[in-house]
């Protein structure tokens, strides 16, 4: 069992065909029939050039499109990746869109292109990365209260300019009909309405109408029990196609339905409430979690927060930090949550990072009853662990642990590296871990008492998991926000209760700090 952990936050015209001889030069009559057939060759060759033409002119637009987007996002492909937005475009481009330019031009093209970009493709976001970034798209939006067009004009609070990125009419309800394609009619609607607005507005689609829309929205309001709406929605689907067979027969049914609510509510009847809103939260505590993130429920009192200082801090005069101590800051008092400032430089960050990253792989869970590591929709990140002997900055990491806390790290776990993506979060659990600012977003917060830890590069966060007696603390129940904007890196450091019987005593008293 971990005693405590260090939350370091270091923060892509051809036929054969024949003739047969016939003589054509014997008669003039024939001849004139050659110069038709002629004709009408020239008119299909033309037709043929006008059509590779078209093709080459929508592959030049998307060369010189992405030439421009490239250049912008690999002079900072960590800052460009950290809007969101940004995130999920990347994986529908190059889950979707190269795989609808590779057929455009798969007769057309050379051999040498199609080869490179088949091959490459192999290496590209697949269907559910593309669904899992339009998830987080949503999981924003819920967390921190936003709206679908903060979203899908890319103006996120925290972002720059520069790394702002819109949705567009086809993104908006592709994001519906994920959403759609997990019942989730909550936001099925936000998103198709969205795509409707955008629209109206006279933005163009390449691959879908109004009518499509409606036809989402009637549905996914009518199943939140929203019958007037679902009426509304079809009644303007069918003034624009008369003959939806769909919409007709919905039409008739929302009709009666609407027509038996009134005719009950006169009646003395109870109406029937809508249900729409958000699905159904799957942990309680869910509320309070998103509350924190937003910077909102912290419950200390103001008598509390005068007690919390920052100091210089040498560890009971440690020999290293008697000339320099560190900056020590109390960012909770129960349970007591220290963070270290300037704990790591800029330098040992990204040598850490550059260690991590070939190692990187989908954070897994242990699965409580079988004991199984897997992935889970409520961890969403990469980890990678690294050991001391792989470099001397990571020697000097795990030495700085124990000089700074006082406990001995021979026994603790192996530096853990992480790395959020889109949206990325861990929700409540116990026994977590903390390397990069962040824009907005990416708080660790503690559900139980309140407290909100944000990201800052080159600190430390440290506590106790465990009581002095060895009793767990449940306090220090916690969560990891999704981050808003930018791109969150944190190191972890577990150390064990065993090997630190002289270093923290044990307690004859149980829950005592």
């Amino acid at each position: 069992m971990a005693l405590c952990w260090l939350l370091i936050h270091i923060f892509l015209l051809t036929s054969s065909s024949s003739l047969a001889h016939n003589d054509f030069f014997t008669s003039i009559g024939h001849m004139t029939d050659l110069l038709f057939t002629e004709k009408d060759l020239v008119s299909s060759l033309k037709d043929y050039i006008r059509a590779e033409e078209s093709k080459l002119e929508q592959v030049r637009r998307w060369a010189d499109r992405l030439d421009v987007l490239s250049a912008a996002a690999t002079q900072d492909p960590e800052g460009f990746l950290g809007h969101p937005v940004n995130a999920f475009k990347l994986m529908k481009r190059l889950n979707t869109e190269w795989g609808e330019l590779e057929s455009l031009v798969l007769t057309d093209m050379s051999d040498g292109f199609i080869s490179n970009l088949t091959i490459k493709r192999q290496h590209f976001p697949n269907d559910d990365d593309q669904t899992g970034a339009a998830k987080a798209l949503m999981r924003l939006l819920d967390t921190y209260q936003l709206d679908t067009n903060t979203i899908s004009t890319g103006a996120l609070p925290g972002s720059s300019s520069s790394q702002r990125s819109a949705l567009t009419v086809d993104d908006c309800y592709d994001l519906g009909k994920v959403a759609y394609s997990e019942a989730d009619y909550y936001h099925t609607e936000l998103w198709m309405v969205q795509a409707l607005r955008q629209l109206d507005e006279g933005e163009a689609s390449n691959a879908v109408d109004a009518v499509t829309i409606l036809d989402y929205l009637s549905y996914s309001v009518y199943q939140q029990g929203a019958l007037e709406r679902a009426l509304a929605f079809t009644r303007r689907l069918l003034a624009l196609d008369p003959t939806h067979l769909r919409a007709k027969g919905n039409l008739k049914y929302f009709e009666y339905q609407l027509d038996k609510q009134k005719a009950d509510e006169e009646g003395g009847g109870r109406q029937r409430s809508e249900t729409r809103g958000r699905p159904a939260d799957y942990l309680p505590e869910r509320k309070k979690y998103e509350q924190l993130c937003r910077g909102e429920g912290l419950r200390m009192t103001p008598r509390r927060q005068s007690r919390l200082f920052c100091r210089y801090h040498d560890n009971n005069r440690h020999p290293k930090y008697v000339i320099g101590p560190v900056k020590q800051e109390d960012e909770w008092d129960r349970p007591r949550i220290v963070r270290y400032h300037d704990i790591v430089s800029d330098a040992e960050i990204e040598k850490v990072k550059e260690l991590a990253k070939p190692k990187l792989r989908r954070a897994t869970i242990s699965n409580p009853v079988t004991g199984v590591l897997e992935t889970a929709h409520y961890r969403i990140s990469k980890s990678a662990w690294l050991g001391a002997f792989e470099h001397p900055v990571v020697d000097r990491i795990n030495q700085r642990v124990q000089d700074v806390t006082g406990l001995d790290v021979t026994t603790a776990e192996e530096l853990q590296v992480a790395n959020y993506g889109v949206g990325g979060q861990y929700e409540p659990h116990f026994d977590f871990g903390r390397m990069s600012d962040v824009q907005a977003g990416g708080a660790t917060v503690f559900t139980d008492v309140g407290a909100a830890i944000w990201p800052k590069k080159g600190t430390a966060v440290f506590w106790f998991n465990l009581f002095p007696s060895g009793e767990g603390d449940y306090r220090t129940r916690h969560a990891a926000c999704p981050v808003l904007v930018g791109n969150k890196w944190v190191s972890n450091k577990w150390i064990h209760e065993r090997g630190q019987e002289f270093r923290r005593r044990c307690d004859l008293h149980e829950g005592t700090d």
